[in-house]
């Protein structure tokens, strides 16, 4: 992540339980509303990995157009709304949605995704209190995962979590093992019936622990108690050292098979991203112009010509050859 590909990035190291859990349980109808760290979510629903590196490189192949920065994932086939980067932003529009699939007697769901963190923002408790009174079909998911950004649990709230909030509202509501691929899966489709068998949203906090750093803007080693990181990583618990253990114990595992798929997945991924960067950008004037307006509009067409003689006058100054055109 540091060999200057990507500008900026968001792992979801520790989480991979809880986000494959949800992934396999929606389904293709279903809308999703993410905050910035829930791609196993969206690999589950049908976002690839060339819909993923296009996006971070900002090439053709993100719908985006580059506009967004990197992890600002969108794709309308698979019902992924554009991820907005401020905070808990999305919780209000995934209720909306909700509410809209309810009032047009749609069996489907909407799922809007937040940390504990951004549960201290007054978007969720206007969410919140909106989807309780007025109903809807909308699923709220917390990744509780002990920091908001450097801000411990501690420091966030004194009261028992998220999953309170939730009761307190009126909402039907459950706190789910986190970093148990099954329980995550079985909770959030049981959760997903609820929901249209009531017409009625669903709170689910899911406890776990955020392994990776928050970003890789990041030095969680500036915050983190001595011995933390390496305790959990220690402790067998996290997702991906808990489901070896278990195949493993059914005897459906072995080292050799999992050094086989670290290997295969690794070429995989190199190769994906050379070829990633070998798509260019949208054009400029396509990247800056397009999805104003519906219709042609004088002014926005005067502008564009402006900065298209300003571009054809000082190529020099512009280096164009990542872009597919002006």
């Amino acid at each position: 992540m540091h060999t200057g590909r990507f500008s900026f990035y968001i792992q979801n190291q520790g989480e991979e339980a809880t986000q494959i859990g949800i992934g396999k349980a929606l389904q293709p109808e279903d809308h999703i509303f993410c905050q910035y760290r829930e791609l196993g979510v969206l690999l589950m629903k049908g976002f690839t990995i060339e819909d993923v590196l296009g996006q971070l490189l900002s090439s053709k192949r993100d719908e985006g157009k580059g506009r967004q920065m990197p992890i600002s994932y969108s794709k309308k086939a698979i019902g992924l709304h554009t991820i907005c980067t401020p905070l808990t932003t999305q919780v209000p529009h995934s209720m909306g949605a909700g509410y809209a699939f309810r009032l047009g007697n749609e069996k489907r769901i909407s799922v809007g995704f937040f940390g504990e963190g951004a549960a201290s923002e007054g978007d969720f408790h206007a969410a919140a209190n909106f989807a309780a009174t007025l109903k809807g079909n909308t699923l709220l998911v917390c990744r509780n995962n002990g920091y908001a950004i450097s801000t411990p649990v501690k420091d966030q709230y004194a009261g028992d979590g998220i999953a309170i909030r939730g009761i307190a509202y009126g909402m039907n509501t459950i706190r789910v093992d986190g970093n148990d691929l099954f329980a995550a899966y079985l909770a959030t489709k049981a959760a997903r019936d609820m929901i249209l068998q009531t017409n009625e949203p669903v709170l689910m906090e899911f406890m776990t622990y955020r392994v990776g750093q928050h970003s890789t803007s990041d030095d969680s080693s500036a915050y983190r108690p001595p011995g933390e990181l390496e305790a959990w990583n220690a402790s067998g618990i996290l997702p991906i050292a808990r489901l070896r253990k278990y195949l493993t114990n059914q005897g459906w595992w072995t080292d050799e098979e999992e050094e086989a798929v670290r290997k295969e997945a690794r070429a995989y991924m190199l190769q994906q991203m050379k070829e990633a960067e070998k798509v260019k950008r949208w054009g400029v004037l396509e990247g800056l112009f397009a999805d104003v307006w519906s219709h042609p509009v004088k002014t926005l067409e005067e502008q564009k010509e402006q900065f298209k003689k300003h571009i054809q006058t000082h190529k020099d100054k512009y280096d164009l050859s990542r872009y597919e055109c002006i």
